[in-house]
C-alpha cells in the first residue's frame, strides 16, 4: 500500500486535473417572475457568490434550478410550466441559461367553508358571523390561485371569529385540489370556532402604590359578559389614560377549558405618586409660552388626584388647582377646580376666575362632560368697553373619536358637540344658551397621503350680548381656525379691538402627503366668520401650503397662509416641548 502522503498528492493532483469555471446566468421569463427567479434559484445564487465550479456541479445546479423554479411558479399558480435550460462555453468560463414559459394560470373553480364547534350552531348571531367570516375570504371562484393569497385568505378567514366571542377559533382542516388538465383549484376549509367565550373576574397584577379598586372601576368589562378583543383595547386605553398608569396590558388566555368565565388578566406599570414637570413652547397664536405642574395622585392614600399648574404666554397667563377623585364603579370621574387667567388677545383684554364642578365618564369612543361652573370677568376693549360679567351655567360635552392615538390619523373622525346655559335669576347677569359643533373628517388619499375635511358652527341664543362672559362667546382667526388671519381676529371689530360676538361658523380642506419618513407637505383652504348673526356672517379666505414632521413627541405643523381679506401672508407654527 502507498505511503499516506502519496496517496494525498495523487488526490490533490486529481483535483488539480478537474478544470473549475465561473458562471453566469440567463434567466428570460416573464417581467413578473423574473426578479424571484432570479433571487432563489441555486444557479442564480452560485454565480451571485462567483465561484469556481467544476463540471458535476454545473449540472447539479441547472437540475436543481430547474425544479426550484417549477415550485416557484406552483405558488404563484402556474402548475403546467415549460422550463428549457443550456449550457454553453464561453471562453474560460459557462453561461447557464433558462427560458421559462409559465403556462396557463390556475383559477380558483369551486369554494366551500365549514364551520364546527359552537358556531356552528349559534343561531342568528352565528349565522351572522359565519358570513361575516365568509366575506372576508379574499379568494373567490374565477380568481387566480396564489400561494400567499390562499395563506392569507385562510388567516382572514379566522379574523372576525378570533375578536369576537371565539378567540380560540382555529383551522381544522384545509385543501387546494388543483386539477392540472383544467388549471383549475378546489378549495376547502373547515373552521374550528372552539366554545364562546364569556369574562370572569380580573386577575390583577403590578400594582403597589395605588388602590385595586381604581383598576377595577375603570373596566368596561361585567362578568358573563361575551368576549369581544375591542373591549380589552378599550379597558387598556383607560388604564393608560387615567393618570395612574404608564403601561397596562389587558388580555385573556384563550384556553376553551375556561371559556364560561375566562379571567381577564390586567398588568400594570404605576406612575409615581407626585411628579413635577415643567414645558417650554411656541406658537404663532399665543406666543412663546413656559409651563409648569406638580401632580399627587394619592391624597389620603385614596387615589385623589391635586395638581396646580401655571401657563405663562406672551398674551395669555392661566394658573389653576384641581381635585379629582378616582373613576367610581360606574366610570364616573368627578373633580373640583378653580381657575384664575388673563389675557389680551386682538386689543380684547379679559381677567376671569373659574369654579367647575365636573363629572366625565368614557366609554370607548365617547366621552361626555357634565360640569357645572361658576365664572366672573372684568372685560375690557380700548375705550370702547369696560364691563364685569358674571354667569352659573350648566354644560354638557359630547365628543367621539374614532382615529385611536395616532398623531397624525388617516381615517376616522373626531366629532365634538357641546350645549350649556345660564338664567339670569340664578347668579347671572343675563339669560343664555351656548351650542357648539366641531367635525374633523380624515380620509386616507393613497399610500402617503391624507385628506381632512373640518367644519364648525357656534351659537349663542339670548335677547343681549351684554352680560355674557366672553369664554362663551366666539372668535375667529389662527392655527386651528382660519389661517391667514391673526388668532381670534376676526369678530366685531372696535376702536381699540376685536370684540367677541354670538355666531360663528368656519371650515377648512387639507390635503397632507408624506415622503415616506417622518416629512411631509400640505395644502389648504379655510374659510370663516364670527358675527353677532346670522345675516353679518360673511365669511373670508385663506389658502396656503406647509411643511409637516411627525417628530417623537407629536405633530409640528408650518404653514404659511394668505388671507385674501387682508391680502397678506401670515405665517402659523406650533411646537412645545414637556420635561
Amino acid at each position: 500500500m502507498p505511503p499516506p502522503i502519496f496517496r494525498t498528492l495523487v488526490f490533490l493532483a486529481a483535483l488539480c486535473a478537474t478544470p473549475a469555471h465561473a458562471l453566469t446566468v440567463e434567466v428570460e421569463a416573464p417581467d413578473e417572475f423574473k426578479p424571484l427567479l432570479v433571487q432563489y434559484m441555486e444557479a442564480a445564487r452560485a454565480a451571485r457568490l462567483g465561484e469556481a465550479l467544476d463540471e458535476a456541479e454545473l449540472a447539479r445546479l441547472r437540475s436543481l434550478s430547474a425544479e426550484t423554479a417549477r415550485e416557484l411558479l406552483a405558488t404563484e399558480g402556474y402548475f403546467s410550466p415549460q422550463i428549457d435550460s443550456t449550457l454553453t462555453p464561453v471562453e474560460n468560463d459557462w453561461v447557464m441559461r433558462f427560458t421559462v414559459t409559465p403556462g396557463p394560470r390556475t383559477r380558483v373553480r369551486t369554494l366551500k367553508v365549514d364551520f364546527a364547534g359552537a358556531l356552528a350552531d349559534a343561531g342568528e348571531l352565528g349565522a351572522r358571523l359565519r358570513a361575516r367570516a365568509e366575506r372576508n375570504f379574499t379568494l373567490r371562484p374565477e380568481m387566480p390561485f396564489r400561494q400567499a393569497d390562499w395563506n392569507a385568505a385562510k388567516m382572514a378567514l379566522l379574523g372576525p371569529l378570533l375578536t369576537i366571542r371565539y378567540p380560540a377559533s382555529r383551522l381544522a382542516a384545509s385543501e387546494a385540489r388543483i386539477d392540472p388538465a383544467t388549471q383549475s383549484a378546489d378549495l376547502m376549509v373547515t373552521v374550528d370556532s372552539g366554545p364562546a367565550f364569556f369574562y370572569g373576574q380580573p386577575l390583577i397584577s403590578g400594582n403597589q402604590r395605588y388602590s385595586e379598586s381604581i383598576i377595577r372601576n375603570l373596566s368596561p368589562l361585567k362578568p358573563g359578559q361575551p368576549y369581544r378583543q375591542q373591549d380589552l383595547l378599550d379597558y387598556q386605553a383607560a388604564l393608560e389614560s387615567s393618570g395612574y398608569f404608564a403601561q397596562a396590558t389587558v388580555r385573556i388566555e384563550p384556553d376553551p377549558a375556561l371559556a364560561a368565565a375566562v379571567p381577564i388578566q390586567v398588568e400594570v406599570v404605576e406612575r409615581p405618586e407626585k411628579l413635577f414637570s415643567v414645558g417650554v413652547g411656541i406658537s404663532t397664536d399665543t406666543g412663546t409660552r413656559v409651563s409648569t405642574s406638580w401632580i399627587h395622585r394619592n391624597i389620603l392614600e385614596r387615589g385623589l388626584r391635586l395638581k396646580l399648574d401655571a401657563r405663562l404666554e406672551t398674551e395669555r397667563q392661566t394658573g389653576g388647582a384641581e381635585l379629582a377623585w378616582p373613576h367610581d364603579a360606574k366610570g364616573y370621574e368627578n373633580s373640583l377646580g378653580l381657575q384664575l387667567k388673563q389675557e389680551d388677545i386682538e386689543g380684547q383684554e379679559t381677567r376671569a376666575t373659574v369654579l367647575a364642578a365636573k363629572r366625565s365618564r368614557t366609554r370607548g369612543q365617547i366621552e361626555t362632560t357634565l360640569s357645572l361652573q361658576y365664572q366672573t370677568e372684568e372685560l375690557e376693549i380700548g375705550d370702547a368697553v369696560s364691563a364685569s360679567n358674571q354667569a352659573l351655567t350648566a354644560n354638557y360635552a359630547w365628543t367621539q373619536r374614532t382615529v385611536g392615538r395616532a398623531f397624525y390619523p388617516r381615517r376616522g373622525y373626531v366629532l365634538t358637540l357641546q350645549g350649556g346655559g345660564a338664567a339670569e335669576a340664578l347668579l347671572s347677569d343675563t339669560s343664555f344658551i351656548r351650542l357648539y359643533g366641531r367635525h374633523t373628517q380624515y380620509f386616507r388619499a393613497g399610500d402617503n397621503g391624507r385628506l381632512i375635511l373640518r367644519g364648525e358652527l357656534g351659537s349663542v341664543l339670548a335677547d343681549k350680548r351684554e352680560g355674557i362672559p366672553t369664554d362663551f362667546l366666539f372668535r375667529a382667526g389662527g392655527d386651528n381656525s382660519v389661517r391667514g388671519y391673526a388668532y381670534q381676529s376676526l369678530g366685531r371689530t372696535l376702536e381699540g379691538g376685536v370684540a367677541s360676538v354670538r355666531y360663528l361658523a368656519t371650515g377648512s380642506v387639507e390635503y397632507n402627503h408624506f415622503f415616506g419618513g417622518n416629512w411631509g407637505m400640505a395644502v389648504f383652504v379655510d374659510a370663516g366668520d364670527a358675527a353677532d348673526s346670522l345675516g353679518n356672517l360673511s365669511p373670508v379666505y385663506g389658502v396656503g401650503v406647509g411643511a409637516r414632521y411627525r417628530s417623537p413627541v407629536g405633530p409640528v405643523n408650518l404653514d404659511l397662509a394668505y388671507g385674501e381679506a387682508t391680502d397678506e401672508f401670515r405665517l402659523h407654527f406650533s411646537l412645545g416641548v414637556s420635561f
